[in-house]
């Protein structure tokens, strides 16, 4: 809860923690930043010394909330207490999570704040929660938990409520399939379902004795020669041992020794915009949520400022500006507190020579140490070094003058075009470009002291894959249009895929998408491209499948390719049977039900009509769809136990898209959560998907159950 009043200076909004209230959940905020930590606060510096102010960081993509204290004893007394109850946040367990959401329904329901909740406020209470439920029915359930007769629900009686409410029939019906008494599962009887429904071999009977001690809640069932009962049963199941990702995925567990061209890297386009890139704001928030979602690809597009100071923006667009040194800064600090691994940093440069030596300057005395100037061993190979070898690096990719294997004298200055993206590509570009006042491409001269500062990512431009395969060096990658590129993959993709294997690919979104929508990103990952470059933030589906992507590996940022994109083999992604290690498999998921989902629509009385979609991305062949039928009016606890069945022709670039709509008749269905996942990374058997929220982040408790086999297909369907 807190107190402020508003402070308005043109487009800013700062907080003086005093006058109103606002509530605010602890678990939307990541962390407390102190001081002046944010473009608005900057701004005011002078008027608002740093031990009064901080800001508070949200989760996914909404805006940070800056406080100016009135003392610095009150500012550090409000940072104290909110990163303790952030660090209490993120310390409890299940059960606590469980605990902690119950109460906060109660605390809604309780209008009169007696702390008791009388029947007409549980009813209130059932269709906040998603439960559109016969009166008699939830009358019986209040009856059976108001144990002291009194007509009212108090703590414990409303606990027992939401038990009862919760019953969980569709695993209870697991259970007694392979509980002999009915009542606990025996070590014997858990390695069986281990093995056969949840696929897991010769492990299953160790791992069965680690589940009854890890979840088992009665010391009786741990006690008795191994034994689980329902609830240790469903507390397995939800965990993350029970979800659908295999958590080892999780950790980073790929082998990061390879050359760089053997990567998928998450990568961001124009980072610095926080919107749109015809009016949208340009800030170092927007570096610091991209590196914190693992980006190692991200974007400057630096100009000519005042005073001699290159600033970052849209060029002949109304985004704002920031200094480049700032963004210099903003990048020391970020670039590798999500992962150790190296970041490029891609330099579209519009600036003269004389600032461009500025920007020298800066990424010099900033960086230190972090900024690669030069070959690791001092020699040049014929493959690029491995992100293991450049741990904890900085790559710039820009423009250079000459080769890593030179030796002679060169000029301090070079001619050629100044961006790898000014590429006109229709004429309804052509017309948008000149109303915003864009500059066709030209020639441009840049500097030696920033050419020196590039290594293993000269900008070179594409002739096309016999030219690279004759004359291209390992250290020299080329920037694709998103139209240039996906046509190169549709009539070349056998040879885009051997290109990508021994260089790097950056594709950028087309100048058309001056909303900062993405493109689907599966279609160039399909021929081997690893700078596929979304604005990240912009959510959506093409973001969902990046962080489907990029959650593997321990979401450090890279995702080894396939085998067969990293050597020799003739793979066509639109020819996958062609190739001589070509295998497919039967994926088969039964959407057995769905847990507390989310509200849409927030007004008093409505309930969802959800239904779920599976959608396969990878290789043209494998693009599909399956959905379920809605069912009315549960948002709580609906229940499908239908099967969608699919054929997966390259399991190795699948991935797997769940989503939860809300069904309308009459328009468009309404989005509820999503979870997306590498096909390779999916457990079988009984498994929860965690929703997330559009914006990527975790919606408490919604969750959908599954049963998924996956199994060779010896005939074709």
């Amino acid at each position: 809860e807190l107190e402020y009043n508003n402070f308005q200076d043109e487009s800013n909004h700062i907080f003086f923690i005093r006058q109103y209230t606002v509530f605010i959940s602890v678990a939307d905020v990541e962390v407390v930043r102190e001081g002046h930590q944010s473009e608005v606060l900057l701004s005011v510096a002078e008027e608002f010394p740093a031990d009064l102010c901080f800001t508070l960081v949200f989760r996914g993509r909404r805006g940070n909330l800056d406080l100016v204290a009135e003392s610095p004893s009150e500012a550090q007394a409000w940072i104290r207490g909110v990163s303790k109850l952030i660090q209490n946040a993120e310390s409890m367990d299940d059960k606590e999570r469980v605990d902690q959401w119950i109460w906060d329904w109660f605390q809604k329901a309780d209008k009169n704040k007696d702390g008791r909740m009388n029947f007409k406020e549980v009813r209130t209470l059932l269709k906040m929660m998603n439960v559109d439920m016969n009166e008699e029915y939830a009358l019986h359930l209040f009856t059976l938990a108001d144990k002291s007769k009194s007509g009212c629900l108090e703590n414990e009686e409303f606990v027992q409520f939401y038990k009862i409410l919760t019953e969980r029939k569709d695993m209870w019906r697991v259970f007694q399939d392979y509980s002999r008494d009915g009542q606990t599962l025996t070590l014997a009887e858990l390695k069986d379902f281990l093995r056969q429904e949840q696929q897991e071999g010769e492990r299953s009977w160790e791992h069965a004795q680690e589940l009854i001690d890890r979840y088992e809640p009665s010391e009786t069932g741990k006690d008795h020669c191994g034994a689980m009962s329902i609830d240790g049963f469903q507390m397995y199941l939800v965990s993350p041992e029970g979800a659908i990702m295999d958590p080892q995925q999780l950790t980073l567990s790929q082998d990061m020794s390879r050359p760089l061209s053997h990567y998928f890297i998450c990568s961001s386009h124009n980072t610095y915009l926080m919107e749109d890139q015809l009016r949208g704001q340009s800030s170092q928030e927007a570096y610091i949520q991209a590196l914190k979602r693992g980006c190692r690809c991200v974007e400057v597009d630096c100009w000519d400022g005042p005073n001699g100071e290159p600033v970052v923006y849209h060029g002949h667009t109304f985004t704002s500006k920031i200094l480049f040194r700032d963004v210099i800064t903003t990048l020391g600090e970020y670039a590798f507190k999500a992962s150790e691994f190296p970041v490029i940093l891609s330099l579209e440069n519009h600036c003269s020579v004389e600032q461009q030596r500025v920007m020298a300057q800066l990424l010099d005395t900033i960086l230190g140490d972090m900024l690669l100037r030069e070959p690791l061993d001092g020699l040049v190979h014929q493959e690029l070094p491995s992100p293991h070898d450049l741990k904890g690096k900085i790559l710039l990719k820009a423009k250079k003058i000459g080769g890593l294997e030179e030796n002679e004298t060169l000029t301090d200055e070079a001619t050629d075009e100044i961006s790898d993206e000014a590429e006109p590509e229709t004429s309804e570009f052509r017309s948008l470009t000149q109303a915003c006042n864009f500059l066709s491409p030209q020639k441009s001269k840049f500097s030696r002291e920033l050419s020196d500062l590039v290594v293993y990512c000269k900008s070179v431009h594409f002739h096309s894959f016999e030219y690279s395969r004759l004359h291209s060096k390992c250290y020299e990658m080329s920037s694709f249009s998103e139209s240039k590129a996906r046509k190169l993959a549709k009539d070349t993709g056998t040879e885009f895929v051997h290109h990508n294997s021994r260089q790097l690919s950056r594709v950028y979104p087309s100048g058309m998408r001056t909303d900062s929508s993405n493109y689907n990103p599966q279609e160039l990952w399909n021929v081997g491209c690893q700078i596929v470059a979304l604005n990240v933030q912009t959510a959506g589906l093409e973001m969902d499948l990046n962080d489907g992507l990029f959650r593997q590996n321990g979401c450090c940022g890279y995702v080894l390719k396939p085998d067969f994109m990293r050597n020799d083999d003739s793979f066509d992604p639109e020819r996958p049977q062609d190739w001589d290690g070509y295998t497919s498999l039967q994926l088969s998921i039964q959407v057995i039900s769905g847990q507390q989902l989310p509200k849409v629509n927030q007004k008093e009385g409505s309930i969802v009509d959800p239904l779920v979609r599976v959608e396969i991305y990878g290789v043209s062949q494998d693009q599909a769809k399956q959905e379920t039928s809605y069912i009315d009016n549960n948002g709580f606890n609906p229940l499908w136990n239908e099967t969608l069945n699919f054929i997966i022709h390259v399991p190795e670039l699948a991935l797997v898209r769940f989503v939860v709509e809300d069904y309308d008749k009459a328009s468009r269905n309404d989005f509820m959560g999503q979870f997306t996942v590498p096909f390779t990374c999916i457990q079988p058997g009984y498994r929860h998907i965690h929703l997330l929220s559009k914006d990527g982040t975790a919606i408490p408790l919604s969750t959908l159950f599954v049963n998924v086999k996956i199994s060779e297909v010896t005939t074709e369907v």
